[in-house]
């Protein structure tokens, strides 16, 4: 229960926290926080134009289909690598100041999807654009984001205390997440792959939380609802695993660091 108590006794921090990271991200931009919507675009104009030429598929509105991975995906591989960056960068703050060090990796991933639901405005439009319209079932949509907020929580907690200690696997982070994103049925339908190698897709969280996202605006039906409880057990329990990891190292950061 401590890390509960020290939450909310360091709330003021933790929203101030969420607050500079988000104001601060764009502060020096012309565009601003425009680029929360202009990063994306340009991904799926990318992927729109390339993936249907190197990839033969038969999906209808195919950019609305790919958009409904992409912009998820975005949001997990961005949490990850700023995770792993975020204790060396705030060293001169933790090696002065005592404050709970969990705040750091949580404000990451607090802000980081606020950042997710701005963007998530552009799956909307493509879906409207497109005639496809909205359903009653965009009502789940908050749900499936709760999953993969507790799942990113979890992995933060991980990645973000390993590297203080472990660098280099910042730089292994980015590349690992390079593969991952092939494993992760984003540009392409689980349909496509051969069966003898869907399992691959089938131990990735990510595909599952993919497909709901995708149910809800693309294919517009429920969501797989067990699947969803399996991986917030999982996220649960790597939220477990990962604070025990986390506070096992942290009593070390202000001298690795």
């Amino acid at each position: 229960m401590t890390i509960f108590k020290n939450l909310y006794n360091y709330r003021e921090l933790i929203k101030t926290s969420v607050k500079k990271d988000i104001g601060g991200k764009y502060k020096h931009s012309f565009l601003g926080v425009l680029w929360s919507f202009i990063n994306p675009l340009l991904q799926i104009a990318v992927y729109a134009i390339i993936f249907p030429l190197i990839i033969r598929n038969n999906i209808p509105n195919y950019t609305v289909f790919m958009v409904c991975g992409l912009i998820p995906w975005n949001y997990f591989s961005t949490v990850i690598n700023r995770a792993s960056f975020t204790m060396i960068e705030n060293g001169n703050i933790i090696k002065k100041v005592y404050f709970p060090r969990e705040i750091l990796p949580l404000s990451v991933v607090t802000s980081e999807t606020v950042n997710f639901f701005i963007s998530t405005i552009i799956i909307v439009c493509f879906t409207l654009a497109y005639g496809m319209g909205l359903t009653p079932y965009i009502l789940l949509y908050p749900l499936v984001a709760v999953v993969q907020y507790v799942l990113l929580i979890g992995v933060s907690f991980i990645v973000s205390s390993v590297t203080v200690y472990f660098r280099d696997l910042q730089h292994f982070i980015g590349v690992l997440l390079q593969l991952f994103f092939y494993a992760t049925p984003i540009v392409y339908s689980i349909e496509t792959i051969p069966e003898n190698f869907r399992w691959i897709l089938e131990i990735n969280p990510m595909t599952y939380i993919i497909e709901a996202y995708r149910d809800i605006f693309y294919n517009q039906t429920m969501p797989d609802m067990k699947m969803l409880g399996v991986i917030l057990i999982i996220g649960i329990i790597l939220c477990v695993v990962g604070y025990l990891i986390f506070n096992k190292l942290q009593k070390r950061f202000a001298e690795e660091l």
